[in-house]
């Protein structure tokens, strides 16, 4: 009888990785492989994911004119 890995079962219901679109596993949820899950780790760091900020004017240290 063989042992049944887990980590490499479908996700139940099954979803979609996120890089791919193949079927995602347990062992790399949400993603299919570790190769999606570095991937995605990589845009995280290079800052693709990044959230865009929109400065205020007053942030630049000046005070305002206003009264």
């Amino acid at each position: 009888m063989n042992p049944v890995n887990d980590n490499d079962r479908p996700i139940d219901p099954p979803k979609a990785c996120s890089i791919c679109s193949k079927p995602a596993t347990m062992r790399y949820k949400p993603f299919c492989s570790k190769r999606c899950a570095d991937i995605d780790l990589n845009r995280w760091f290079s800052g693709a994911y990044a959230i865009p900020v929109a400065e205020d004017p007053d942030e630049d240290g000046e005070e305002s004119d206003r009264r």
